[in-house]
């Protein structure tokens, strides 16, 4: 890698997408791009942003606050792809340079594997015409975001590592690297995979030589990290580009098969722990990471990997990037969830239920700054996503009336009369605009 030594159809195709690009693109900041370099200084690895060291305190953003970001002290922010169907590329680059973010701006690469949501599935990296037009389309991208001040790096695919076979995706992978960088010398290049392992680091390398970087995205294992990075001997540069909560696939679950969530305050724990023995312990190397997610999103649950509620308040996950994004902890403060039971059994007890019988639940939390505690609690159905990759997933129902009250720490949920799995969420709020987030699923029937 550059960081480790110093058919008619399609072409008509992109030339109608250019020309719309072009003439839509509004024209950036005056102060033009900024120049990224990736240098090797006394050990070290660095990036330096127009000559100045520029070390990555970033989150993954899609549909987040950005302006509320900047205002917890981080400097940076990834994205998926160039435009989110919300806002565009320009939009979310206009609003970065105002809240002076940098952002490592995703573009959005065809995937091997079969997926649901937003993007292209089930692509063959040995269509050499499909895999021609492609380039075409990234090139039209970068075109026309390459300009903008707010622009660090580009982030080539997403974990296109998963569920994937073909090696030749790397050489997509190379060849749109090599056009950016013959159109576009002022930016990094990178790519997003799924995890780290010898043959995985052995086909990047060999095959997509002229990226910059690679990043990597993990969630408990990367606690392995350091052990892998020295197992597979890369001495390269990276970043970590999703990191966070414990993923659903990485816990204990009930015998019914439900993944068992961590709260809030043991996510919040594990967010502050795995960047002090990770992420800074590896600085000689890693340049920078981006925290997942800043938003939310339903995965499993809608509480499991962003770190806002459905209804924007801010967790104790916030609490934590923002120590260590500033050394200090931010004025006030998410309560602190300490506690979940129903009918006297934490989530782990694995909790079946008759239909139609009550049962009592109850949560005990604090918060740090003495704020009054508002309650509220709901019961819905157990997600049966098969999902992977961070694909789309539907919110599963509420059921309706399975609780006497949901605003106190204690409440009687009546089991609902349909046997299945099903879950019982609570969150706690400080008033402030924070929050603590818990649930435990449950079965009903024998």
């Amino acid at each position: 890698m550059k960081s480790l030594h110093p058919s008619t159809a399609g072409l008509l195709l992109f030339a109608l997408v250019f020309a719309g690009c072009q003439s839509s693109v509004e024209t950036p900041s005056a102060a033009g791009p900024v120049k990224m370099e990736l240098r090797h200084v006394d050990g070290r690895y660095e990036l330096f942003k127009d000559g100045e060291p520029f070390y990555i305190h970033g989150a993954g953003l899609e549909f987040g606050d950005i302006e509320r970001l900047a205002e917890h002290g981080a400097n940076s922010f990834r994205t998926w792809r160039t435009d989110n169907g919300r806002d565009t590329g320009e939009e979310v680059l206009r609003r970065a340079q105002e809240a002076g973010l940098a952002v490592t701006m995703g573009l959005e690469i065809a995937r091997e594997r079969e997926g649901e949501g937003r993007g292209i599935f089930g692509f063959d990296y040995d269509d050499e015409e499909a895999v021609a037009e492609q380039l075409e389309r990234i090139r039209a991208e970068v075109m026309q975001y390459k300009d903008h001040p707010a622009l660090i790096i580009w982030g080539i695919g997403n974990e296109l590592n998963l569920g994937s076979t073909n090696p030749r995706v790397w050489d997509a992978v190379n060849e749109i690297s090599e056009m950016i960088h013959e159109i576009d010398p002022n930016h990094l290049t990178t790519t997003m995979l799924a995890g780290i392992w010898g043959e995985l680091a052995h086909d990047v390398k060999t095959r997509a030589p002229d990226l910059d970087l690679i990043s990597i995205q993990m969630y408990a294992d990367i606690e392995n990290l350091p052990r892998y990075i020295e197992e597979i001997g890369w001495d390269g540069p990276f970043m970590v580009t999703e990191w966070g909560a414990t993923g659903h696939w990485e816990v204990p679950s009930t015998p019914w098969g439900a993944p068992l969530e961590n709260n809030s305050s043991v996510k919040a724990d594990d967010y502050l722990r795995r960047y002090r023995t990770v992420i800074e312990a590896m600085r000689d190397q890693c340049v920078g990471s981006y925290v997942f997610l800043w938003g939310q999103k339903q995965e499993r649950t809608p509480t499991w990997y962003g770190m806002f509620l459905p209804t924007g308040e801010e967790t104790e996950t916030v609490d934590a990037m923002h120590y260590v994004w500033n050394g200090a902890w931010p004025e006030n403060r998410s309560p602190r969830l300490e506690q979940m039971l129903l009918n006297g059994q934490e989530a782990p007890a694995g909790i079946y239920l008759s239909p139609g019988e009550s049962y009592p639940a109850l949560v005990a939390s604090t918060d740090p700054d003495g704020d009054a505690l508002r309650y509220a609690w709901e019961v819905r159905r157990e997600s049966t996503a098969q999902s992977e990759g961070g694909d789309d997933e539907e919110v599963p129902e509420e059921m309706a009336n399975a609780l006497d009250r949901n605003d106190t720490p204690e409440v009687t949920l009546t089991a609902p009369a349909e046997e299945g799995a099903y879950r019982l969420f609570v969150y706690v709020y400080d008033g402030a605009g924070h929050a603590a987030h818990a649930n435990i699923p449950f079965y009903v029937g024998s």
